[in-house]
């Protein structure tokens, strides 16, 4: 599996972290390992700007981020992240069209304010694979991907399981 390619711009306070390089299927991607095993090896799913981080306060409102949104240009490919399935692939009101996938071990990925989705419920997809693509369908001014990790339906910071360059 290929890492994250990103780096901090100077004078930023956080946004301005680029990400360069998208998942790519590695050798026993296909379920050779515990999803827990890839932290800190995972690379971010769309090339982009990192705009809102994990915790901090939302613009639209008193509520914090629960993940990351990359701001990126539209019809821009999602890659997942691991492989796993697909457990939910619909519109949902606040995270407009989102896709959710099921690594076992009660840890799941979250992919919304998408254009499209390229994988239906039940599919089996592996890191790397292309499963949507970029837009701002869950109302956002801004194109792009809110990103959510999840573990036993508990969100947590992606950023820790990600390697950064």
């Amino acid at each position: 599996m290929v890492a994250v390619m990103a780096e901090q711009e100077a004078g930023d306070d956080g946004g301005g972290l680029r990400v360069g390089a998208l998942p790519e299927a590695g050798p026993g991607d296909s379920g050779g390992g515990t999803f827990a095993a890839m932290r800190g090896t995972l690379a971010l799913p769309v090339r982009g700007e990192l705009g809102g981080r994990f915790g901090s306060p939302r613009s639209d409102g008193g509520i914090t981020w629960k993940g990351v949104f990359i701001a990126a240009r539209n019809g821009e490919d999602v890659k997942a992240v691991a492989g796993g399935r697909v457990v939910y692939a619909d519109w949902l009101r606040g995270f407009g069209n989102l896709l959710i996938v099921d690594h076992g071990d009660s840890y799941m990925t979250l992919y919304a304010n998408a254009e499209a989705l390229l994988k239906q419920v039940g599919d089996s997809i592996r890191g790397g694979d292309t499963i949507a693509t970029v837009g701002n369908s869950g109302g956002n001014v801004e194109s792009g991907l809110y990103f959510e990790m999840r573990h036993a339906g508990k969100p947590f910071d992606p950023l820790t399981w990600v390697k950064l360059r």
